[in-house]
């Protein structure tokens, strides 16, 4: 089997650092009165932020239930549990590799073919790009309407409105691509015999892809066989979207309570900041281009939407600072506890089956 698995690098400690320490430098450029944010979190409500905490949780099952719909139906045999240790494994390299809007996937598809073989390798991608259309479909529906919202309440900011514009005309070229290469076969097997030929063109012929190249064309006309079956199941894809939206409100659900948890007035219209805002950023970290936009940049982005929207600075990078503590680092220690717990089971199985074979 060609390992998929994800890698870890030396980019996994220093862009997180990076990101830190731009973020810190903002607050100082800004002139963000530090001492008041640390007093507001001092005071921050805690069973409201609780609550928030184990929303996370709530998330992630419902986002793993979007996908095992998909799975299910190709008939991909996965359980409820692994489905959702599956997606917190895929959350944690998604956190500590710099290309979250693939990395995460790409767990997922070696778990899934490590546990079942790569005969299922071709679905597994399918249930993956129709759940990774469902979620930008979400996503850009979500800008849509929180910009209607703004427009309808008040004069919305220009920066914000074209930023707004440009990831919705982004996702969409995104959105068009990914259709294409599910409905165009020969368009997919052409991409990957080029991307193989420069495969070994780098490596002078010394990685002999042969086997290789006939794996991932039967696995690239199976992905196709199966996008053609969602095509054909309206109500499975219906279904997986009604759980990707309940996912993405209780997503947004935590930075409304976050906002109740430093007691800042809650309103409809802070509804609508909220929805434009987590929009635009995970619009940003969905696109398929492996940007590195988790820590850092997210952080700077929040704060500076939320401050152009009518909230206070100091709010608005409490909000942040608070926001990210559950949805990054909460769920980098769980994901890493999970990728653990997988590991060394996999190991424990893996020297089991090896005793076997020798008695």
């Amino acid at each position: 089997m060609v390992s998929t698995k994800p890698k870890i690098s030396w980019k996994t400690l220093t862009l997180p650092l990076i990101g830190i320490a731009a973020f810190l430098v903002y607050l100082y450029l800004f002139q963000v009165d530090i001492p008041e944010i640390v007093a507001t979190i001092q005071k921050v409500d805690v069973l409201v932020y609780f609550a928030a905490a184990l929303l996370i949780f709530v998330d992630t099952f419902l986002y793993a239930m979007a996908w095992r719909v998909l799975l299910t139906y190709l008939s991909v045999k996965i359980s409820v549990l692994k489905s959702y240790l599956y997606v917190w494994y895929g959350t944690f390299m998604d956190l500590v590799i710099p290309a979250e809007s693939i990395s995460g996937e790409i767990t997922r598809v070696y778990l899934t073919t490590r546990e079942q073989g790569n005969g299922v390798s071709g679905k597994v991608v399918a249930s993956l790009v129709a759940h990774r259309l469902i979620s930008m479909g979400v996503g850009l529906t979500t800008i849509v309407v929180g910009i209607g919202l703004l427009l309808a309440e008040s004069n919305l900011n220009s920066l914000v409105f074209n930023l707004s514009l440009f990831l919705i005309a982004t996702t969409l070229f995104f959105l068009f691509l990914l259709l294409l290469l599910c409905v165009k076969k020969d368009w997919t097997l052409g991409v990957i015999d080029r991307l193989l030929r420069v495969v070994e063109h780098l490596t002078r012929g010394k990685w002999k892809l042969g086997r290789v190249r006939s794996n991932i064309i039967k696995a690239a006309e199976t992905f196709h066989d199966s996008m053609r079956e969602f095509g054909r199941a309206p109500k499975v894809v219906a279904f997986s979207v009604f759980w990707s939206s309940l996912s993405w409100l209780s997503y947004l659900a935590i930075s409304y309570m976050v906002f109740a948890a430093i007691r800042f007035p809650t309103s409809f219209r802070l509804w609508s900041i909220i929805l434009v805002t987590q929009a635009i950023v995970t619009a940003i970290k969905s696109i398929p281009m492996g940007i590195p936009f988790e820590v850092g940049l997210p952080e700077i982005t929040m704060t500076t939407l939320y401050a152009v929207l009518g909230i206070p600075m100091n709010v608005s990078a409490t909000s942040t600072i608070l926001n990210r503590l559950l949805t990054v680092w909460l769920r980098f220690f769980v994901g890493f506890a999970v990728q653990q717990w997988i590991e060394i089971k996999a190991v424990k199985a893996s020297m089991e089956a090896a005793l076997t074979e020798k008695a």
